[in-house]
């Protein structure tokens, strides 16, 4: 697939990384010399230094023979217009990145298809949604909801008082077989292998396992992992970037109690007259004294946004030592989530990530509807709808061809989510959840085009 991303920063970098490790015909195009000689020298893709608004540009990256063009600069006008021009010159299609929530709020209202622009996204807002579901998942790790809710995508470390600790996932199967979960992913402690689950896999403590659940399983997810299910109230924001002002607001209108601490005191100020429900504290955030004066102790989670990864690691843990329930952090570095669960943080979050989980979908071959990456996980999973001629329509799944690194964890059928056993028969227009290893792709396109 030939593709073309504007904007070499960290989002159009991270995306050109992975697709060129797919061997995606990559056109990266970005204004600064520098950015463009980093991922020159480090990745297998073109380069091309210039305005991606200019006509002169798009035709030297030929856009006419282009399947997607990506607009992920720093200017969402930039964006919006580069989609504009890559549609009307011949692009197949457009995806552009926006800071203004709006533009995402009111997509329905203002048809920007008809502007040329079939997708917009904000890194921002995704990660503001994702801060959401984990704070409503706050015994977790890590939490994606497929067709609002019906199948829920849950990670979690087992501990030692875990039921199925030591038994193999038949097993388990057999004696909770009343359950509503499947487990999709697992990586053993201290080791960066991912497994997709066979049925002689065995349970061990420290395990991060992945499990696909219908709405009625996550409260037997929560026994049977020897999680607690924690009420999330009050909550205490530090920074008030993009971000931050996104979840502030969410969580508001949820009727969240949030406390959010910015540094920068003009900012401050705006933050206040914006969001007149939150309270808006004028300080820095890496001061423990501020912290304790500011009741850290009396909140449930503490949420870490700054454009500091580091601060925010190190916020969460101090928030950790006054025992909060829920520390969550943005980071901007791939590596710190092999390291959050060993230094003690619940969850991190990365805006490259969600974004590119938000695009890939657009590249996978057959009719793919949501797509995401495990953190730390070298897996995907892939929600496909079925088509009438797909290779897997009218089969029972135990008679489906299925690659051993690949596994189906739920289908939602007519609205309503499934746990997929074998006995399970396929049907045209199933929403089928499928979690597989990165070189079983292919295979998996090829049962659902």
């Amino acid at each position: 697939m030939k593709i073309i991303i504007a904007g070499a920063g960290e989002v159009g970098f991270h995306l050109a990384k992975l697709l060129s490790y797919e061997s995606q015909d990559i056109t990266l195009i970005d204004t600064q010399k520098e950015n463009l000689a980093y991922a020159d020298s480090h990745l297998d893709i073109r380069v091309l230094r210039g305005d991606a608004t200019s006509y002169a540009v798009l035709k030297d990256a030929q856009v006419q023979n282009s399947e997607l063009v990506i607009g992920v600069t720093s200017s969402e006008t930039t964006n919006i217009t580069l989609c504009m021009l890559a549609k009307q010159m011949g692009c197949k299609r457009t995806i552009a990145r926006v800071s203004n929530s709006e533009f995402i709020d009111k997509k329905d209202t203002i048809k920007f298809s008809e502007l040329g622009i079939d997708e917009l996204i904000s890194p921002e807002e995704l990660a503001a949604v994702e801060i959401q579901l984990l704070l409503n998942k706050s015994g977790f790790n890590d939490t994606y909801e497929f067709e609002q809710g019906e199948l829920i995508m849950i990670g979690v470390s087992l501990e030692k008082n875990a039921p199925f600790i030591g038994k193999m996932v038949k097993e388990a199967a057999n004696i909770f077989s009343e359950l509503h979960f499947m487990p999709i992913a697992l990586q053993r402690l201290g080791t960066q292998y991912t497994l997709i689950p066979r049925g002689d896999t065995v349970f061990k403590e420290g395990d991060t396992v992945y499990f696909i659940t219908v709405k009625e399983g996550v409260d037997e997810l929560y026994k049977l992992t020897g999680k607690k299910k924690k009420e999330i109230k009050n909550v205490m924001i530090l920074g008030g970037s993009k971000v931050g002002f996104k979840a502030a607001r969410d969580l508001c209108e949820k009727n969240f109690n949030v406390k959010l601490i910015e540094k920068d005191k003009e900012k401050a100020f705006d933050l206040s007259d914006d969001l007149p429900n939150v309270l808006v504290i004028n300080g820095d955030g890496r001061n423990v004294e501020l912290l304790e004066e500011e009741s850290l102790e009396s909140m449930d989670a503490f949420i870490a946004v700054t454009g500091n990864s580091e601060t925010n690691i190190m916020s969460c843990l101090v928030a950790k030592s006054k025992h909060i329930r829920k520390t969550i952090a943005l980071v901007e570095n791939m590596d710190y989530f092999q390291l959050s669960h060993s230094i003690g943080i619940d969850s991190l979050i990365n805006k490259k990530l969600l974004a590119a989980n938000h695009i890939f979908r657009h590249i996978r071959k057959g009719e793919v509807v949501a797509l995401m990456r495990l953190n730390n996980l070298n897996a995907e999973i892939l929600e496909f709808v079925v088509k009438p001629d797909s290779k897997v329509t009218g089969k029972v799944i135990r008679h489906v061809d299925f690659p051993t690194t690949a596994t189906i964890g739920g289908v939602v059928r007519n609205g309503k989510g499934y746990i997929a056993l074998g006995g399970f028969e396929i049907m045209a227009g199933d929403r089928v959840v499928v979690c597989c290893l990165p070189e079983t792709i292919p295979a998996i396109e090829r049962l659902f085009l």
